[in-house]
């Protein structure tokens, strides 16, 4: 299936980069994945072929036929049903989806600042803001620079604290 045929911002192969990632980094020890603000659910449509079980969560309830959605906020004490939870550009769940990093891992990938209303952070500033945050709260990440067009292109790949 050409993912091209439908409409996105950004560029359309950020959804199979980031699908063959999770198989990789993940394999099949996860299962339950949250798709966090994740629009039409293209990323969980791929993620689903990977047999994964993958659900948008997005309030503005417009995925595509036959994908798993919750038309409703993420918000991060949902995090405990999921075995991963990815915000790809998640906009105004950026903040949730960093939090549910406490117990669960995540991957985010942040091109909004919503982190902080108060400071007008760019892109280099955003990624450090939440890296302070996983640093003042024992959550172990990672930055990873994915290979798809845009500038937004880079992540956080995270695990909870060990208890």
């Amino acid at each position: 299936m050409s993912i091209h045929r439908h409409k996105f911002h950004g560029d359309p192969n950020r959804f199979e980069i980031i699908a063959n990632f999770v198989l990789d980094k993940y394999g099949k020890k996860v299962r339950h994945i949250a798709d966090v603000a994740g629009g039409q659910g293209m990323l969980s449509r791929m993620l689903n072929k990977k047999s994964y079980e993958s659900e948008v969560i997005d309030p503005r309830g417009y995925t595509l036929k036959g994908v798993p959605s919750r038309a409703e906020e993420y918000k991060s004490n949902m995090a405990d049903y999921y075995n991963l939870v990815i915000g790809l550009h998640p906009d105004e769940a950026i903040r949730d989806v960093a939090e549910s990093a406490l117990v669960r891992p995540v991957l985010l990938v942040p091109c909004c600042n919503f982190w902080d209303r108060e400071k007008k952070l760019g892109r280099d500033a955003l990624l450090e803001a939440i890296e302070r945050y996983y640093d003042e709260n024992g959550v172990k990440h990672e930055r990873i620079i994915f290979d798809f067009k845009g500038p937004h292109n880079i992540g956080l790949v995270s695990e909870p604290p060990t208890k």
